[in-house]
């Protein structure tokens, strides 16, 4: 008796960020698109909690309570007065510390397969508001599609896309820390004043229209400048995208995954081409979007 759910990775085609705030998190205007890269999370009765992890980089997940798919568990056990003991076991397809949220992605997909274990029940706004308490990206996993994500990036608002956006991604040889790139943020920012993060109309309007030219003219990533300054070499992949023809490039989120928007499936063969020939990254991933959220592929018999 198990049941599996799949989880997509999201690609950040706008990414505005504010000056930090007391807590220390940043206000946010985050807009997400989901993309066809899947991980599986697998969840199955136990004696205990467990996790277990195959696929790219799994040595680098961590196993213990610390991951967020048995975080996810564990709130939703609480909130139904169970103990969480299930094995979780989680098939990486999604890059480790990518910038793709992975780890986001593992978290719903742990929560909506233990709900549809346990049969709990728990109505959307609930599993919302446990995978806001989970971390800013882990609701978009759950939603999928695209939306603008305000706050930290944990209120979604549903966004519009008129037609599939290509995309090339190109994995780099070491991760990059969330933290330590929105550290540098704050650092290169000191003394300048940051603006409200706003979302863009236009990037709004070309989601809206399916339209790649007008969405390569609008991405953008504030965390970018951040990233390049913690990992430089990222500059020679975005170059080496540039010149095989993207239509944009940028970094994914808080890297150190790059991002090569195509107009079409055969552009981006060739973009991922080049990129695999460039020694620039280390793998290079083509995927289409906006994709689905967590979605159950198979549920408990009883």
């Amino acid at each position: 008796m198990s049941v599996t759910v799949r989880v997509p990775a999201k690609v950040n085609v706008q990414l505005a960020v504010g000056a930090a705030r007391p807590d220390g998190f940043h206000d946010l205007a985050n807009v997400f698109l989901a993309v066809g890269l899947y991980d599986e999370v697998t969840v199955t009765p136990a004696d205990e909690l467990r996790v277990t992890c195959e696929g790219p980089d799994a040595g680098q997940v961590p196993l213990d309570r610390t991951n967020l798919a048995a975080r996810a568990a564990v709130a939703l056990a609480e909130r139904y007065g169970r103990t969480p003991d299930v094995h979780l076991h989680i098939a990486k397809d999604i890059p480790v510390a990518g910038g793709m949220a992975g780890g986001s992605a593992d978290g719903a997909g742990a929560l909506l397969a233990c709900d549809a274990l346990w049969g709990t029940r728990a109505s959307r706004d609930e599993l919302l508001d446990i995978c806001a308490e989970l971390g800013s990206d882990v609701p978009f996993s759950l939603v999928g599609g695209a939306a603008l994500g305000t706050g930290r990036g944990e209120k979604l608002t549903a966004l519009e896309v008129g037609g599939t956006f290509h995309w090339v991604f190109a994995m780099a040889e070491r991760g990059l820390s969330t933290p330590a790139v929105f550290r540098e943020f704050d650092r290169l920012a000191e003394g300048r004043d940051i603006p409200e993060p706003v979302a863009s109309e236009e990037l709004l309007d070309a989601l809206a229209k399916g339209d790649p030219d007008a969405l390569a003219a609008t991405v953008s990533n504030d965390l970018q400048p951040a990233a390049l300054s913690l990992f430089p070499e990222l500059a020679d992949t975005l170059a080496a995208g540039r010149a095989a023809g993207a239509l944009a490039t940028l970094v994914s989120g808080s890297g150190p995954t790059t991002a090569f928007l195509a107009r079409d499936p055969s552009s981006a063969a060739k973009v991922a081409e080049a990129l695999r020939t460039s020694g620039t990254c280390r793998s290079v991933r083509t995927a289409s979007g906006p994709a689905p959220g967590a979605t159950v592929l198979g549920r408990p018999s009883r």
